[in-house]
């Protein structure tokens, strides 16, 4: 059974609490895993969520602030160790190449994985797959950041009614959508359009174009939302979103799930921050997200 659901390793922002570990986002998407921005401790997180290293097939670094990477260089070891069979794609801004190079080769090990480093040069695609297509956007940051969407390819549903009255059945089924065509039933008189699914990851930004690119239409948008409202100038300052920014964004997308993250150690109530999303006039389905949730994605409409 295919499972599509967030599993969130970490939700502090530069300072781990004793409530929230560094970043740490799993995507898992049918039979891949999608490991966004691994801070340190990580790899306990995984643990302690039942995640394994075989799980992983991506994983997307938005920049390189240490509560963003700093677990690469041990969930990299842990590949290593468990000896995953497949590759493993490593997507991250390419200015930061020094950096990635110097978490891969941290310490001393035993390479027996395949990393396959794919850096990231501009707004545009970075892997296409039968699955989905993986896009990133440049993001506002005082370091080099990009954020990541990833897009289902829009199919057909089937309608069952329509089937049994044209006597399509069995394998049947499966050759009109193969042939768009079966004994002079045509595929759009028994089936429907069926928009794909689509999924963004935003961390470290100011409001900016691609922000509301990577939002655009999504069934769910993890988004950092380090400070309230009311200290907005220092999330223009430093270079992040407040959570009303955020779910404004989130609103004027038409999001279905939004997730906030990332939060600012300041802060010790997390339902000010829902308080001040639905403020905004978001009204879809909210998560303020904490260490070890897990969140599917919404059901198909």
């Amino acid at each position: 059974m295919s499972v599509r659901e967030l599993v969130v390793l970490g939700t502090a922002s530069q300072v781990p609490t004793r409530h929230r570990n560094h970043n740490g986002y799993l995507l898992r998407w049918d039979g891949e895993g999608l490991l966004f921005d691994p801070g340190e401790g990580t790899q306990r997180q995984m643990l302690r969520a039942g995640v394994a290293a075989h799980d992983l097939h991506r994983i997307c670094i938005t920049h390189f602030h240490g509560d963003h990477s700093l677990g690469v260089a041990g969930v990299i070891q842990r590949i290593n160790l468990d000896q995953v069979p497949h590759p493993v794609a490593a997507h991250y801004p390419a200015g930061g190449q020094r950096f990635f190079e110097r978490l891969r080769y941290a310490t001393a090990y035993r390479e027996r994985a395949r990393i396959e480093e794919q850096p990231v040069t501009a707004d545009g695609v970075v892997a296409a797959t039968p699955a989905y297509t993986l896009e990133a956007r440049k993001l506002s940051h005082p370091v080099e950041s990009f954020g990541y969407r990833l897009t289902e390819p829009d199919g057909r549903r089937m309608l069952p009614e329509r089937l049994a009255a044209l006597g399509i059945t069995g394998p049947d089924v499966g050759r009109i959508q193969r042939e768009g065509e079966l004994r002079g039933v045509r595929l759009d008189e028994v089936s429907e359009p069926r928009r794909g699914q689509r999924f963004a990851f935003v961390m470290d930004t100011r409001l900016c174009d691609g922000v509301h690119a990577l939002a655009e239409g999504c069934d769910m948008l993890v988004i950092e939302s380090t400070f309230l409202n009311e200290d907005e100038s220092l999330a223009v300052e430093h270079g992040h979103l407040t959570a009303g920014q955020a779910a404004a964004a989130a609103r004027d997308a038409g999001v279905r799930h939004l997730v906030l993250t990332h939060f600012s150690q300041r802060y010790h109530d997390p339902s000010l921050f829902e308080a001040q999303a639905r403020a905004a006039g978001f009204t879809g389905e909210l998560t303020v997200a904490h260490d070890l949730v897990r969140v599917p994605l919404p059901k198909r409409p």
